[in-house]
């Protein structure tokens, strides 16, 4: 088994692992609110990370330029948040993920419009193509439109936001340290969100779920870095999007839930849209330096 075959298995485990995070969580909401299992979640998740950067010995630091940026990925990071777990309880599993796909390409198109990055006729075609797609997952003005679909396409703007910060960190940033502030300001922000919300007792398997569901954060984080570490990037970072492959099995197996024929299409559409969006990237564009693409793989859902 070559590098990249297993760096490709740890990806595709990884993202099962995000998967599952989502599941424990979409379960959970139907008796907890939202912001309790978020707080109890990145409370772990914060904590591991905080303990993983301290056993290292010397404290990481960051230049006044990248702590910056990653405050300003931070709050990208707590709006996609936001809006896409407010979604996730209240959607489809598959049909969430499904314009959640569409990210990547809006993603290059706005780093061609804010960072003068190249992006050619073939690219900017391919975004069109997949904004088609969306379309279809999202049907605006039908009777199979969700309002709750908005929700995701804001959360797609602030993947952006945070995507585009990323970008612009240098390559020795560290990828611990950085995913940290992020997990404490999404922490924080919940926090505040729930000041005026009466928390519920939670059964012992709603606090197993909780930590199951940091614990699979916290595995999809050390996967993806060994995954970016043994493999070459432009092979290993189309494997992103079997996580809808898991968004669908999940989704049928423990909600019932089944896509229509008209959200597979656009599925279909929006990721063969992403991979012809990043071949032609890797084959012609600048590639991202590798610590923020690991950052950025890191965190490929909120």
């Amino acid at each position: 088994m070559t590098d990249n075959v297993k760096a490709a298995l740890l990806m595709m485990g990884a993202l099962a692992m995000l998967a599952l995070n989502d599941t424990a969580i979409k379960t959970m909401a139907l008796t907890i609110p939202l912001f309790q299992i978020v707080v109890l979640r990145n409370g772990v998740t914060t904590l591991a990370l905080g303990f993983s950067i301290l056993r290292g010995g010397k404290l990481p630091r960051l230049s006044r330029r990248d702590l910056a940026l990653s405050l300003l990925r931070g709050v990208g990071e707590v709006g996609a948040a936001y809006f896409y777990l407010i979604a996730l309880v209240a959607m489809p599993f598959a049909n969430v993920v499904a314009i959640l796909q569409s990210a990547p390409l809006v993603v290059t198109l706005a780093a061609a419009l804010f960072l003068g990055e190249k992006v050619g006729w073939r690219r900017l075609s391919a975004i069109l193509v997949g904004f088609v797609g969306v379309l279809l997952i999202v049907r605006p003005g039908t009777e199979g439109f969700d309002i709750f679909a908005l929700d995701v396409l804001i959360s797609v703007g602030f993947i952006t936001l945070r995507d585009l910060a990323t970008r612009r960190l240098s390559r020795e940033a560290p990828a611990m340290t950085v995913t940290a502030i992020t997990s404490s300001m999404v922490l924080a922000f919940f926090v505040v969100l729930g000041l005026d919300e009466p928390w519920v007792p939670m059964s012992a398997w709603s606090i197993v779920l909780t930590f199951v569901a940091a614990g699979f954060v916290l595995g999809s984080y050390l996967t993806t870095i060994q995954a970016m570490r043994i493999g070459e990037i432009s092979f290993v970072s189309p494997f992103r999007y079997t996580s809808l492959l898991w968004a669908l099995l999940l989704g049928f197996v423990l909600f019932g839930e089944w896509p229509q024929a008209l959200t597979l299409i656009g599925a279909a559409i929006v990721v063969a849209s992403g991979l012809f969006t990043l071949y032609r990237e890797r084959k012609t564009g600048q590639p991202v330096p590798q610590g923020p693409e690991v950052i950025q793989a890191l965190e490929s859902r909120p």
